[in-house]
This record gives C-alpha cells, sequence and structure tokens, in this order.
C-alpha cells in the first residue's frame, strides 16, 4: 500500500516566474525526484507517501507553505497499492496512483482544494465531509497563519516559546496565530484521520 498526492498550483499563470523553485524547495524534503516526487506539466506535481498515516498532513504542509508565499494547490490523496515502478512517478502505476489521478480530475468541478480516496465509499465521503468543514479556515489561511502552521507542523516537539523564536514573536503572538489558523483542530483531524486509515488498511 501506498498514498499519491497529485496537485497543481491554483492561478500560477498570475504568479511571478519563482514560484516553481519556491515548489522544488517545499518537496525536496519528500524523497528523490522525479522517482519519489515531480514537478510536470508546467504546474502540476506528484508526491508519493509511502507511509499512509502521513499523507494527509505532508498535503497540509504543502498547503501552508504555499498560503505562505501567497499561493494555493488544489490535491487529491489516493491510496492503494503500486503495481509498477518507473524512474518517473509520473509514469509509475496501481491503484492509489488511478485514485488520486481520477479525484484530481473532479476537484476543479466540485470547488475543493483538498481530498482523498481509499476506493472504501464509506471511508472517503466521512473523510471528505470533515476535509471540507476544515478547508472553510485553511483555504484562507494569511501568511502569518500559514507560516505559524508550517514551522508548528516540521517541529512536533517544540513548545510555543520555541516555535516564537523561530518566528521571531513572542509566545503571546505565537498563542495568537495557533488560534486564529485553528491548529489544534487541524491536529485532531489528522490524529483521527490517521486512527481510522490504519483500521482500514489492517483490517
Amino acid at each position: 500500500m501506498t498514498s499519491v498526492i497529485t496537485g497543481d498550483i491554483i492561478g500560477s499563470r498570475q504568479q511571478s516566474e519563482h514560484w516553481v523553485e519556491d515548489l522544488k524547495k517545499i518537496l525536496a524534503p519528500f524523497g528523490h525526484t522525479p522517482s519519489q516526487w515531480e514537478i510536470y506539466r508546467g504546474d502540476e506535481f506528484q508526491v508519493e507517501v509511502t507511509n499512509l498515516e502521513d499523507a494527509l498532513l505532508i498535503a497540509v504542509l504543502i498547503k501552508a507553505h504555499l498560503r505562505s508565499i501567497k499561493s494555493d494547490a488544489r490535491m487529491s490523496i489516493g491510496f492503494g497499492d503500486k503495481t509498477h515502478q518507473a524512474e518517473r512517478i509520473s509514469e509509475s502505476n496501481g491503484s492509489a496512483f488511478i485514485h488520486s489521478g481520477e479525484l484530481f480530475e473532479t476537484l476543479k468541478k466540485q470547488k475543493v482544494t483538498l481530498a482523498l480516496r481509499t476506493g472504501n465509499r464509506d471511508f472517503d465521503e466521512k473523510l471528505n465531509l470533515m476535509l471540507q468543514l476544515a478547508l472553510t479556515f485553511m483555504d484562507s489561511w494569511l501568511v502569518q497563519s500559514a507560516e505559524f502552521v508550517t514551522v508548528a507542523i516540521e517541529n512536533p516537539t517544540l513548545s510555543q516559546e520555541e516555535l516564537g523564536q523561530k518566528l521571531g514573536i513572542n509566545q503571546a503572538a505565537v498563542s495568537r496565530r495557533q488560534k486564529r489558523a485553528q491548529f489544534d483542530l487541524v491536529m485532531n483531524l489528522d490524529r483521527y484521520f490517521r486512527k481510522q486509515i490504519k483500521q482500514l488498511t489492517t483490517s
């Protein structure tokens, strides 16, 4: 079993040229390109996340990174198997890739920026409804909130004070940003998702 995030940058043509370099920096920690992640067709990208439980948080992290540079992405997360490993991730195959690709094609029509598909209808319906609710605030994260989310996800063990040092703000300001970003809610959703995907794949 594996998971695949397929995404594209929203309004990439209206953005300055350097967003491609920004996106490369964001994706670099997730493995080697082009076998584990790749940017193709100008503004589309694909990332394989082999630990299924991390898939949602990584998608949220990519979104936070992009929102912090006044950009955003539409992303679909597909779960399943990998039947063919190509040199480029965009040429690999399996149900994880099919789920991710087919769902991605519907996102624009659904006016949704993040959704997932496992092939289990009940699971997908429940989790996607939760995601849609979370997107009501995640889609409007401002730069400061998005920066906070990025640093907090990348440094899960740091205290508010230590996060403040990284962001160059005091603890009270950290607390305000955490609240404004609804960060605790995001982490609760992530915990719930991890539990559910584990049950789904081990049952």
